[in-house]
């Protein structure tokens, strides 16, 4: 089964700094159908202006994952912990039992990001932070960014039992990705237009995907794709 969420459909909220669109229910936008697809609690469509950036805000018990699609993001937490992440790039912020962190875009331009909230499999964890370079030019096929499952170990680790994938297609390229039985998915192509197993997505749509085995995705257009794999 595949079910289309159209990006027009997508609850949101627009504050100058910052336009928002979310997947599920968040802050102020609330739909009982779009709680959550699984273990996955929030998918963030952000677009944040330059100069400009989430303050110091605190977070507990929640795998949280920035995906960053153009410009870039700069990060800095109560531990200690500064980075500046590029598009393309990863950064994952385990929350466990408490950390504070701000997220600004110090850059010139937009910076257009993903943020994915995971739940965690244990709460109570130390809290901690990393990022990864992904470059977009070396992903052949779906490559596996961030994950909590045995095996991935070129990737961020997160608590969760889940995994966040992605692939850059050129129009007419295909890409195959296997879900184990009883799992989900959730996709989103950043850009470009795909098909998911027939079904037709553009950009910034989302696709929630349960009782398929094996996921066939090809680009009509020149398009990224990002994936995450979910109890």
């Amino acid at each position: 089964m595949l079910q289309l969420r159209p990006f027009t459909s997508l609850g949101g909220a627009h504050h100058g700094w910052l336009d928002a669109h979310h997947h599920f229910s968040f802050a102020e936008y609330y739909d009982p159908q779009r709680m959550n697809w699984g273990n996955l609690r929030v998918w963030n469509d952000d677009v944040i202006a330059p100069g400009s950036g989430f303050p110091t805000h605190p977070h507990r018990d929640m795998e949280i994952i920035t995906y960053v699609r153009e410009g870039a993001i700069s990060h800095a937490d109560n531990l200690g912990n500064k980075g500046r992440t590029e598009a393309g790039d990863v950064q994952v912020m385990s929350a466990g039992t408490g950390i504070a962190h701000s997220e600004y875009n110090l850059e010139t331009t937009p910076t257009r990001i993903f943020q994915i909230w995971i739940v965690p499999s244990e709460a109570g964890s130390p809290p901690s932070w990393g990022a990864k370079p992904f470059p977009k030019g070396l992903r052949e096929g779906f490559v596996t960014l961030a994950s909590g499952k045995d095996g991935d170990d070129q990737s961020l680790r997160i608590r969760a039992d889940a995994r966040l994938v992605a692939a850059n297609l050129k129009a007419g390229e295909s890409a195959e990705y296997s879900l184990d039985a009883g799992r989900r998915a959730y996709l989103v192509p950043a850009t470009g237009v795909i098909e998911v197993n027939g079904l037709r997505a553009q950009a910034r749509d989302g696709v929630a995907i349960e009782d398929e085995r094996v996921l066939r995705v090809t680009a009509l257009q020149d398009s990224e794709v990002v994936l995450v794999d979910l109890a």
